[in-house]
């Protein structure tokens, strides 16, 4: 199957906290380390994934009392790998674009080309105020958001760029040398909200959901796609879900179980409320999380929701459910990472791509 017929990529979150990727006391073989996550970016370039996102926190909570810094641990990654694109998360506020725009084209030439970035617009107001920022209504957020990205764009792009908006502004700045990557290194952006869908219509190269199901998830993306249809813009879409392959689908739902048992109960109902809360400044009330149960929150994401959890076929079955209504990447957490992304590259991504191939026959005939 060649690039151009749009196989599927494979992204996996960076455990740069700790915690790993559940709000959870259960026992778990990851670490936060840069070693382990070294040796974790290797194998999951050797088991097909396509990306790497590092996470950015500045303040502990919900199990990452630990945090490394994305943008400096994303160059360890690249470091240890030749082909994996590493995504560095960036929170406008903290991060300036023009900070960003000369960091990233550095660290794109030191890797020829594989690094890229996750413009977060912020949903944690304590995090904000801990370190000083000033905490925006929900979507003035996103409005700093696209200004960020619109900035970014013109620094790579442009000689003499000026830009006059709300939030930036820039006078005949030239940026040398530019990216490596052309025209620019791929941006990433999440959100659920409409101001989230709005802006990815507009300017992000590709899109992360939350865990949802295959009609939930349609109805997202046909809104996007028309918007972004409507702007002469065209996004990717990538959805989070948390993956529990294992041989039979009892041992999968067990796994979920234990997880879900082992919960850290204040923790879960403490992320809850401060997401609920930024999604609730919405005009129309609703962002990420604003639908999540109890046991939806004990993975951040809802990667539950997305429900690959079962033997190596049906993960697959359902992987190639969702491209099938406009999924273009599955970024993935786990909870033994290592061993399980072996595991996923082993059993679950071959098949994959023998249905894939199948589809594309039969779209054929």
């Amino acid at each position: 199957m060649s690039e151009r017929q749009e196989e599927l990529k494979f992204a996996y979150w960076v455990p740069n906290v700790s915690g790993g990727l559940v709000v959870s006391t259960i026992e778990q073989r990851t670490d936060w380390s840069v070693e382990y996550n070294q040796k974790l970016a290797q194998t999951a370039e050797r088991a097909g994934f396509d990306y790497a996102l590092s996470q950015i926190r500045f303040t502990a909570g919900y199990g990452a009392d630990n945090q490394h810094e994305s943008v400096s641990f994303s160059q360890a990654l690249l470091h240890a790998t030749t082909k994996l694109k590493v995504l560095a998360a960036i929170l406008p506020g903290p991060w300036s674009p023009a900070v960003v725009a000369k960091q990233i084209a550095t660290i794109d030439h030191i890797s020829s080309g594989r690094i890229g970035i996750n413009v977060v617009s912020g949903w944690f107001k304590g995090e904000f105020t801990a370190i000083g920022e000033p905490w925006l209504e929900h979507d003035e957020r996103y409005r700093r958001s696209r200004e960020f990205i619109e900035a970014l764009k013109g620094i790579w792009t442009q000689d003499n760029f000026t830009y006059r908006g709300d939030f930036y502004r820039f006078n005949n700045y030239t940026l040398s040398p530019k990216p490596v990557q052309k025209p620019y290194p791929e941006i990433f952006q999440g959100g659920s909200s409409r101001a989230a869908r709005d802006n990815a219509a507009s300017v992000s190269d590709w899109y992360f959901t939350n865990g949802n199901t295959p009609e939930n998830l349609k109805l997202q993306i046909d809104d996007i796609q028309v918007k972004a249809a409507n702007n002469d813009h065209k996004v990717r879409i990538g959805v989070n879900a948390f993956v529990i392959a294992r041989d039979t689908e009892e041992e999968a739902r067990a796994v979920l179980d234990d997880i879900i048992a082992h919960a850290h109960v204040e923790a879960v109902h403490a992320f809850g409320d401060a997401a609920r809360q930024a999604g609730s400044a919405s005009p129309e009330g609703e962002g990420n999380w604003a639908k999540s149960t109890f046991e939806d929150l004990v993975q951040y994401n809802d990667g539950f929701r997305t429900n690959l959890i079962g033997t190596p076929r049906q993960i697959a079955e359902r992987i190639v459910e969702l491209k099938a209504v406009g999924v273009d990447l599955i970024l993935a957490g786990f909870l033994h990472f290592i061993e399980e992304v072996e595991y996923f590259g082993q059993k679950v991504l071959p098949l994959v791509r023998e249905l894939e191939e199948t589809a594309l026959r039969r779209k054929a005939a």
